[in-house]
Formats: C-alpha cells, structure tokens, sequence
C-alpha cells in the first residue's frame, strides 16, 4: 500500500510541476524570425533609453530576432549602420503568472555565442500580447520614482 501512495504522490508531483499548457502554445508561436518594429513609451517627451544593458531604442528598432524555444536560445542582429552592429546572443524563458488572465513573464539573458552569461544579469519583461503576427513586451522601470512603461512592439517575419 506504501509503494501505490508513494507512486501516486511521484505522479501528482510530476504533474503539478509540468509546463502551463498556455506556456507551450506560447513556445510554438514564438519560434521563429522577428523584427522589432518599434518602442513606444506610456509618457511623452524624449528619452534616453538604454535596453538589455546593450543599446539605445533608436539601435534596437528595426532589428530582426530569432527564437529557438526548444533550447530556450536566441539573438538579434542590429543593422543600423549608425549603431554598433552586429548579433547578440541570450536565452529566454516564458513564464505564466496568471492562467486566468494570460498575463506571462518573459525572461531574457543576454550570454556570448557559447550560450554563457557574463554578469548573470537578466531582464524581466511582461509579455503582453503574442499571435501568429505580432508580438508585445513591456518593461515597466522607475523614472523619477514614478513607473515608466516601455513597449517593444514585434511583428512576424517567418517561422
């Protein structure tokens, strides 16, 4: 009796601790080639914003992503031949807060093309919206002791 309780308690476990079913759909939009069309932000004026301790917003505008959700890896590729280009690497992570709501946490590491974090510094970002189209983070950061939404609008290239 001992042995079926504790097998049973294994699989409750197993399960409980398995990926949202919310999660894995986002995985499989999600994979693929990005662009990055544009950052807004939730007041008005101008701004200088560096993201992901790398660049401005006017350098990370108009750069192309790719995920690759089944190793959790990336990059970004800036073009913009008044910025420093070149690919960036990381590693990422959908998180689901709110099965209800929808609402997830996206977790984003900048690392070396060996997958290596050199600060262990990562970025929490709200993924907002994601289809097969489009795609929107927001990152929402202290401004004058006052929160400062930033919003990073995507849209699909190819899978």
């Amino acid at each position: 009796m001992k042995k079926i309780l504790i097998l049973a308690v294994i699989a409750v476990t197993a399960f409980a601790c398995g990926t949202p079913k919310t999660v894995q759909e986002s995985r499989k939009v999600i994979k693929g080639y990005w662009a990055l069309d544009n950052i807004t932000y939730d007041a008005t004026g101008t701004f200088n914003v560096t993201l992901f301790n790398d660049t401005s917003t006017e350098c990370l505008e108009g750069s192309n992503w790719r995920f690759i959700p089944n190793n959790n890896t990336g990059n970004y590729t800036i073009e913009n031949s008044n910025c420093p280009t070149g690919q960036r690497d990381f590693i990422f992570t959908i998180q689901e807060i709110d099965p209800a709501t929808g609402l997830y946490d996206f977790l984003l590491k900048p690392t070396n093309a060996k997958g290596k974090s050199e600060t262990n510094v990562g970025f929490r970002l709200r993924l907002a919206q994601l289809n097969e189209s489009s795609m929107r983070w927001e990152q929402t950061v202290n401004l004058d002791g006052k929160p400062f939404k930033i919003n990073m609008n995507f849209s699909k290239i190819q899978d």
